[in-house]
């Protein structure tokens, strides 16, 4: 990501909000973004990817609770064999 520098009534806007600024894209009115603090931003991310993660782990119990998984050594095999039949041997 190549930051670019904000100018400096946009970047007074933004520290007088807080920690967030919405911005309309001058050229498509109906797209806006928010400018966060960098760090907001990763803290954000990382707890998304945490409750996908977190998500993720719940659908496999799920799963798994049903009936649906298979062993692990078959799925080992399924995918050898698909990776044969794609690169060959």
């Amino acid at each position: 990501m190549n930051p670019k520098p904000l100018t400096s009534d946009l970047a007074e806007a933004l520290h007088a909000s807080g920690d967030k600024l919405p911005v309309v894209d001058t050229s498509d009115p109906n797209r806006v973004f928010v400018v966060v603090d960098l760090d907001v931003h990763e803290r954000a991310m990382q707890a998304l990817r945490e409750r996908e993660d977190l998500a993720a782990i719940d659908e496999g119990i799920a799963q798994m609770e049903a009936g649906q998984g298979i062993p692990l050594d078959e799925a080992f095999q399924k995918i050898d064999d698909e990776l044969v039949a794609k690169f060959g041997t």
